[in-house]
């Protein structure tokens, strides 16, 4: 075998079982790498960022920061799975069997935990806003800790039985030295689309069509001068002005989130995946990543608290003794 055949192997010194590498044009390769590379560590650097804050300010610690909190832990293992990505570009994986199986249980898990806990963020919102006066009673920290644990816990367990097979027996469908793959029956693939998209998807749009109906509502109340509103989902007060900029924003975390996601679970439910150019598979993955760097810089634009947040980081205020207790709202 020449020197050429042997350079597009995977592992050359494996000749007759490494699998053959993907051959992308340079510009495209470069592209997509260093696209890929500066999206993970602007990823992984400012989830950190909602990470520290929301665990270090004290004022911060509330029941809809938490499910932030959440979110970002999520999005922050996202970036940093990125890392691995790359090493799949050219259609090798150096890595190993175990590794391959245990990377794509943690994406199947940490993707179905993001959108669970956007389930969260979503129901947390309508009580916000249908039911103001008795959000303190319904809502509070401890029933938050709570739900994202289980929120986690059901991701865990799901995919686990969904991955049973292949993580009991590592690379057991690779065909060659170098590949990466995992085959779940088309049974469990409907169940894991129902329970981590469909339904939640379903859960989202409903609870923010209904934030968005009593929100215009409370809107037009108030251009009106009325003090006292109806609205069939509270028949008591509105929500204050904070709680609407703050369904707004999580609003806009929504859409951005179902914008970047749903290409991904379209294609997989439609089972033409297979079907894509390696140029489109690497796009719409590259998308579903792109979600996650996305949520920080919407708090950004949105959240006061999280601008001044990285001012403190970023000056080394937050090293100060008692700085946890500073006023950041």
């Amino acid at each position: 075998m020449s020197s050429f055949d042997e350079d597009e192997l995977c592992f050359p010194q494996l000749l007759n079982s490494s699998c053959r590498k993907v051959k992308l044009p340079y510009f495209e390769y470069l592209f997509t790498y260093i696209t890929i590379s500066f999206i993970s560590i602007v990823t992984v650097i400012l989830n950190m960022l909602v990470i520290i804050s929301i665990s270090h300010f004290k004022q911060l610690h509330t029941p809809t920061n938490l499910l932030l909190l959440s979110l970002a832990v999520s999005d922050c293992i996202v970036g940093l799975f990125m890392f691995f990505q790359m090493d799949l570009i050219d259609g090798c994986w150096f890595l190993g069997d175990i590794a391959c199986v245990v990377y794509y249980a943690l994406g199947y898990i940490i993707t179905s935990a993001s959108i669970g806990t956007m389930v969260l963020i979503s129901g947390d919102r309508y009580v916000a806003i249908c039911d103001p006066l008795h959000y303190s009673t319904k809502v509070t920290v401890k029933r938050a800790n709570i739900c994202v644990c289980l929120c986690w816990m059901f991701s865990v367990i799901v995919h686990c039985l969904i991955l049973k097979d292949n993580l009991q027996q590592p690379g057991r469908y690779n065909t060659c030295v170098g590949q990466c793959v995992i085959v779940t029956e088309y049974v469990h693939v409907l169940l894991d689309m129902i329970l981590s998209f469909i339904i939640p998807v379903t859960i989202i749009v409903v609870l923010y069509m209904r934030v968005f109906v009593v929100a215009v509502s409370q809107a037009r109340a108030m251009r009106s001068h009325i003090t006292s509103v109806t609205i069939k989902c509270s028949k008591k007060g509105t929500a204050k002005k904070s709680e609407m900029k703050a369904a707004i924003t999580l609003g806009v975390v929504a859409v951005v989130f179902l914008i970047c996601v749903c290409p991904f679970f379209c294609i997989v439910l439609s089972g033409q995946n297979s079907m894509l150019s390696a140029t489109s598979s690497v796009f719409i993955i590259t998308l579903f990543y792109f979600n996650s760097c996305l949520n920080p810089l919407i708090y950004a634009l949105f959240y006061p608290w999280f601008r001044k947040s990285i001012k403190f980081i970023w000056t080394l205020k937050i090293l100060r003794a008692d700085s946890s207790n500073n006023n950041i709202l």
